[in-house]
């Protein structure tokens, strides 16, 4: 991975047999990132996504093998109890134009990813909400 800083945006290019995630954490500490928005596409050959299922308070993961172009990763760099916290979701396509995504819980890059990450001046902290089951914004 190799990324640039300009201001309060950053552009990255993790590599492949690189994982998202992981480079992602990589980047928020080293920047010392507490809030910031993020976005990439790119090209996955191995990747698990889940859902949450609101009744059952529970996330199912499908992963996912073979060649995909990753559409959309979008999600939040924030903190939990003070610490690096992530929110990413990610659809990726196959060679026939169908589309999986969900919560994002792993991506291997097969040929780059290309990501900018906005960084925001302030601070969210996440908490767990017992009644939803997630840990949600706390303002």
């Amino acid at each position: 991975m190799e990324y640039r800083r300009f201001n309060d945006k950053i552009v990255a290019r993790i590599d492949k047999g690189e994982e998202i995630l992981e480079q992602i954490k990589e980047i928020a500490l080293k920047e010392n990132i507490k809030l910031a928005s993020v976005s990439a596409l790119g090209a996955t050959n191995n990747f698990t996504v889940g859902v949450f299922k609101t009744g059952e308070k529970k996330y199912y993961s499908n992963e996912f093998k073979g060649d995909f172009e990753i559409v959309s990763l979008i999600g939040t760099i924030n903190t939990m109890n003070g610490e690096f916290y992530t929110h990413i979701h990610m659809s990726a396509g196959n060679d026939k134009g169908e589309v999986f995504g969900g919560h994002l819980n792993r991506a291997i890059v097969s040929a780059t990813c290309e990501m900018v990450i906005q960084i925001i001046d302030g601070r969210v902290d996440r908490k767990l909400n017992e009644e939803i089951g997630l840990n949600l914004f706390e303002f």
